[in-house]
């Protein structure tokens, strides 16, 4: 099944991908190509906290989201597809919205948490308990009102620009004096002014295509 896969980088390599113990928060736009990247690649260990449900404005976007799918929980919708994919794959559902009080729920030794999320509360805490915990995280950032996937990078969150989700997550952590290290998928594009926040496909994939290659390049070396 993964042949090509380990053709390409080994099987030392791939098994170090499969080992991997991953944390997903948010399975919408970004986190639902992040959960498909992270199967086809092979990794089989990951946590999903997802506390929503399939909604008809998630099809545009989100990989969980079919007209089938409507009203099922999205970790559910989730984890039926995995076992399409790779049987073998070991999933822990959460169906909690995250915030300051109940972060503790968290394992302690993840390899990484992907903070894929739409809360700012979330973001903060998740960010908070990877520095507590010492555990790699990446974090998404804004990705709704933009048109161009191509301005898409990977960077720190204090090297952002024109992202106004990135500029209040950095005054908030300058407070509680945190390093603003953290690796993040951000957009240099600036947002279209719209009345609410709104999505293509093409934007919120890419961003999580980068953060699974952001993963995979920072566990394995290929020369």
């Amino acid at each position: 099944m993964f042949e090509r896969t380990i053709n390409l980088i080994g099987l030392d390599n791939f098994n170090k991908l499969k080992e991997l113990k991953i944390l997903l928060v948010g399975i919408g736009g970004v986190g639902s190509f992040v959960f498909e990247s992270l199967i086809r690649i092979g990794i089989e260990n990951i946590t999903i906290i997802d506390y929503d449900t399939v909604s008809l404005s998630n099809i545009n976007r989100q990989l969980v989201a079919t007209k089938k799918t409507l009203g099922k929980r999205k970790i559910d919708v989730a984890k039926s597809h995995a076992k399409l994919i790779n049987e073998n794959i070991n999933l822990k559902l959460l169906d909690v919205k995250l915030t300051n009080d109940n972060i503790n729920i968290l394992e302690d030794n993840y390899d990484y948490i992907i903070d894929a999320c739409d809360s700012l509360e979330a973001k903060i805490s998740l960010i908070k308990f990877a520095k507590e915990k010492n555990i790699k995280i990446i974090s998404s950032m804004g990705m709704g009102n933009r048109v161009d996937p191509t301005k898409i990078k990977i960077s720190k969150l204090n090297k952002t620009i024109n992202d106004p989700l990135a500029k209040k997550i950095r005054s908030i952590l300058r407070k509680d004096n945190i390093k603003l290290d953290i690796p993040v998928v951000f957009s240099e594009e600036l947002p279209l002014k719209k009345d609410a926040i709104n999505s293509l496909v093409t934007v919120p994939s890419v961003a999580g295509i980068y953060i699974t290659s952001y993963v995979v390049n920072n566990t394995i070396k290929l020369s």
